[in-house]
């Protein structure tokens, strides 16, 4: 930052650093008081220089390193109209404690209202209820997972 222009506010970016390190995020991206703050890590880059057929070359071009992607159960599942996905960023919780058993398991019946799992998000546990009647056909995520916000959790078949 120049002398002249907004000042860097060091301390918002270690809690986000932080924040990131605590829910094995690897991004995160906020707007406070008009100004956008990212932090990422653990972010890959390739660099890739195209040539044309004359001879001559393109710019530059910066790409995220990634393996090839197949379709995960939980890229499938994200489509299924069924899918219940995450309203937060935290952590998933699929028992309200330690050695109880499952809130639901896959072969449930639930009832609309009925708690699927928890997520726990700044010390605060929020129960994530099913949003209709069915039948659980698939749990995407294994307890203590950290979640990010749209990530998909489970799949309800209406019934």
């Amino acid at each position: 930052m120049t002398k002249d222009g907004p000042t860097l506010d060091k301390d918002l970016i270690r809690e986000l650093a932080e924040l990131l390190e605590e829910t094995g995020l690897t991004e995160i991206e906020i707007e406070l008081e008009g100004r956008r703050f990212r932090v990422a890590r653990g972010v890959n880059l390739t660099t890739t220089l195209t040539t044309t057929g004359n001879g001559g070359s393109l710019p530059v071009e910066h790409h995220e390193h990634r393996e090839p992607k197949r379709a995960s159960q939980s890229e499938e599942a994200a489509a299924h109209p069924g899918t219940v996905s995450s309203p937060m960023v935290g952590t998933a919780y699929r028992s309200p404690e330690p050695g109880a058993p499952p809130f639901v398991e896959a072969g449930s019946r639930v009832v609309a209202g009925q708690t699927l799992l928890i997520i726990e998000a700044m010390k605060t546990m929020n129960h994530i209820p099913s949003p209709k009647a069915g039948k659980v056909i698939a749990i995407l995520i294994e307890d203590g997972q950290p979640v990010e916000y749209g990530e998909p959790l489970v799949v309800i078949e209406q019934q």
